[in-house]
């Protein structure tokens, strides 16, 4: 049975250590999953995941605290702001059952632990099964995909890994709940970027928390664009990497996830085949850069390759958000904010003119 209490969270401190600014939070997580799987003796390991928020301004999606019923705790929730409530809830629901608990946080601790405004959270807790568990800490410490799925009352956990989600681990109850949370959570990946979101799976409400790696951007020239780019890179947290060469670039491609991206700015029709690679392939952002007469004479090469029109629309080209851009660096933050619009499903309108909720 699902108990629900009402906690108001005021913290003054974390309450507990934090990775520290050169640590990967999400594979030390995935490495403390593995090792509390390998010796656990009783119903699982305890996490703690979003189900609401509200405020808080713009966070990660994938926030996940997990630990186990002897204290132990790894992860992190709004940057430690939520820990007063999250870190006993988790250790609580280590030994069984499940929770859910109101959180709200004041202006002042919001800000001090590095948000950027007050909030509140709805924060599900469960337990998961040490093989799941185990199956979850593997991928986010290998840095490849994973999802973790629970119903919103968290009676029922089930974990995707893989490069497709094809793996799973654990259930969902109902085999038809499964399978369209699973289809959900694979669109859902097809996006190239970690989320948080609530399905309705065959008319049950699920939780998906999404990781996917973090993208890799390659440049395909050089120039003053291309190190705008690495620089725009750098603040994302982005990897990224300069070609030349029509064999890296294609190889490249060719082994590109669909949080990659490629930025082609030599405008040598030899490159046509990198392009031909990527829309073959299907993943990954392909964005080219170039005036409208270099795009269409691209156009009528790839078209007479035997690229259908509907395959074209998968360049973007010329790359980049209309933004006005004039410099390097602001042709930079178009092409970025494009590919983060497009991973997030987004128009890339106005915030003033949208009524979705900011931050994601």
């Amino acid at each position: 049975m699902i108990a629900t209490l009402a906690n108001v969270t005021t913290p003054t401190a974390a309450s507990g250590p934090h990775p520290g600014p050169g640590t990967d939070p999400r594979r030390e997580l995935g490495a403390a999953l593995q090792r509390w799987a390998c010796g656990a003796d009783g119903p699982g390991i305890g996490v703690v995941r979003v189900l609401e928020r509200h405020g808080f301004g713009s966070v990660e999606s994938g926030q996940l605290l997990a630990g186990t019923s002897g204290g132990d705790v790894s992860g992190l929730l709004y940057l430690g702001a939520l820990d007063d409530t999250a870190r006993p809830l988790v250790t609580s629901v280590a030994g069984g059952g499940a929770r859910v608990e109101q959180a709200q946080v004041a202006e002042t601790p919001a800000v001090a632990a590095g948000l950027a405004c007050a909030g509140g959270a709805t924060l599900l807790g469960h337990t998961l099964p040490a093989d799941a568990a185990s199956a979850l800490g593997e991928a986010l410490e290998a840095a490849r995909p994973a999802a973790l799925l629970s119903t919103v009352d968290g009676a029922h956990a089930l974990v995707l890994t893989g490069p497709e989600l094809e793996h799973l681990h654990g259930s969902l109850g109902e085999a038809s709940v499964r399978d369209e949370a699973v289809t959900a959570a694979r669109g859902l990946l097809r996006r190239g970027a970690t989320a948080t979101e609530q399905v309705t799976a065959a008319g049950t409400d699920v939780l998906v928390d999404l990781w996917v790696p973090t993208p890799s951007v390659v440049v395909v020239g050089e120039g003053a664009l291309g190190e705008a780019l690495h620089g725009q890179a750098r603040l994302l947290g982005w990897i990224s990497r300069t070609v030349t060469g029509l064999d890296e670039a294609r190889a490249a491609v060719q082994a590109f996830t669909d949080a990659d991206v490629v930025v082609l700015l030599d405008h040598d029709p030899a490159f046509d085949a990198m392009l031909l690679d990527g829309l073959r392939h299907g993943r990954g952002f392909l964005g080219a850069l170039g005036s409208r007469r270099t795009q269409s004479a691209r156009r009528e090469r790839l078209l007479a390759a035997g690229v259908t029109t509907e395959e074209l629309e998968a360049i973007h080209g010329p790359v980049g958000l209309d933004l006005g851009a004039r410099t390097p660096a602001e042709t930079a933050v178009s092409i970025v904010a494009q590919v983060i619009a497009l991973r997030a499903g987004r128009s890339a309108s106005a915030l003033a003119a949208s009524g979705g909720r900011i931050g994601g």
